[in-house]
């Protein structure tokens, strides 16, 4: 067995290097350095939670979407991002307050989750765990 201590950071190519940095900022991602990302180098955001990102770039590819959505065709590759929230209800508060739309959620034993998509339309899942009423679903339409 590898001795894993922790997830180091998360890699994420991107387009628009402004863009996606306000999006991450407004998740409350801190810009720390920009590394060259002009020369394909990253640029790191750090959350307070210690959820490093690595945004990549630039993309070099025509404009297209993501394959690695929820659409029909699967393809290999990571297909999106999870991270522990405390409350669903107070993020979807904040999605709301952001204008970030909620693309899907599902419920799972003790723990429910939404997906809302960066502005490459990365997958990101927001899950939190416990029959807390701040994480109950119900009365939400959506699935991924």
């Amino acid at each position: 067995m590898l001795n894993i201590k922790s997830v180091n950071h998360i890699g994420i190519r991107i387009k628009d290097k402004s863009r996606s940095v306000k999006f991450y900022e407004v998740l409350g991602f801190e810009f720390t350095t920009d590394t060259g990302f002009e020369e394909g180098h990253p640029i790191v955001m750090k959350h307070p939670s210690g959820v490093v990102l690595n945004l990549l770039g630039p993309s070099n590819m025509p404009e297209g979407e993501n394959i690695l959505m929820d659409v029909s065709q699967k393809y290999t590759g990571i297909t999106h991002v999870a991270l522990t929230v405390a409350s669903l209800v107070d993020a979807k508060k904040f999605m709301k307050k952001e204008c970030i739309e909620i693309t899907g959620s599902f419920s799972f034993g003790g723990m429910s989750a939404i997906f809302i998509r960066d502005p490459d339309r990365n997958v990101i899942e927001l899950d939190a765990y416990g029959a807390d009423e701040n994480n109950d679903l119900s009365g939400y339409a959506g699935h991924i």
